[in-house]
């Protein structure tokens, strides 16, 4: 993860220092969303794509990296390696084979996921999901950030490197279920926790993200700095906007 946040962050919190705004609930968006990829992790095939476009997922680990399953809400739910202090560390992501129809381009994007995180799985960065490499490139990606836990939401337009980021300003690491949830809507980012606005940026209007990286959940490789996830994951989404 790009630790040049600094300056996306500040803009993030504009207009949400007060209670209100991390109590604001966001009504959903209309029908012309339409899921392109769904993971529920359930039944023979855990990691199959529910929506039948083909996404399935296919894991890609080092180091004796792993997921396991376990009950959740009536179905299955995954875990990923647990925070490790002497490396190497158990390392896995899960990915896509890659595909245009992931690709918002200039067009309203929702994605999430739903998370289980303790206060001592929390690291520098975790990956829930992602598509694109903010160092190069575009991006699309919700994680989990530093030691206190808090969600954000990550748009890179295709031919600037800026890096818009909607910070959430409550923590999800108290070992509890919340649902997560990014939506771009034109020109604003908005990053919501159990359905209520937790952060929120403007981002340009004409902001598109086109690239041929696969999409990556719990981490964005295998490799050391990969930004794994540590905690538990399920109902992992994204709808587009036709």
């Amino acid at each position: 993860m790009r630790r040049a946040l600094l300056s996306a962050v500040a803009l993030a919190t504009v207009g949400l220092a007060g209670p209100s705004a991390s109590a604001t609930t966001v009504p959903g968006t209309t029908a012309a969303a339409n899921y392109v990829v769904r993971y529920t992790f359930d039944g023979h095939t855990p990691l199959a794509d529910v929506t039948g476009h083909g996404h399935d997922l296919s894991p890609v680990a080092r180091y004796g990296g792993a997921f396991n399953l376990v009950a959740h809400a009536g179905g299955s739910a995954l875990t990923f390696p647990r925070p490790c202090q002497i490396e190497p560390c158990p390392r896995i992501a899960l990915r896509t084979v890659t595909s245009d129809e992931l690709n918002p381009g200039p067009r309203n994007i929702r994605f999430g996921a739903s998370v289980q995180l303790a206060p001592n799985e929390t690291t520098k960065g975790e990956n829930v999901l992602q598509k694109g490499y903010s160092a190069r490139g575009s991006q699309y990606k919700l994680q989990i950030d530093g030691a206190a836990g808090r969600p954000s939401c990550v748009l890179v337009d295709d031919l600037s490197p800026e890096i818009n980021v909607a910070m959430g300003m409550v923590s999800v690491a108290d070992n509890r279920w919340h649902t997560l949830e990014c939506r771009r809507s034109g020109s604003s980012l908005t990053i919501l926790v159990d359905g209520k606005r937790a952060g929120r940026t403007t981002i340009p209007p004409d902001l598109s993200i086109t690239n041929w990286i696969p999409l990556s959940v719990g981490g964005k490789g295998s490799y050391t700095d990969n930004d794994q996830f540590q905690g538990t994951l399920d109902e992992v989404w994204v709808q587009i906007d036709q």
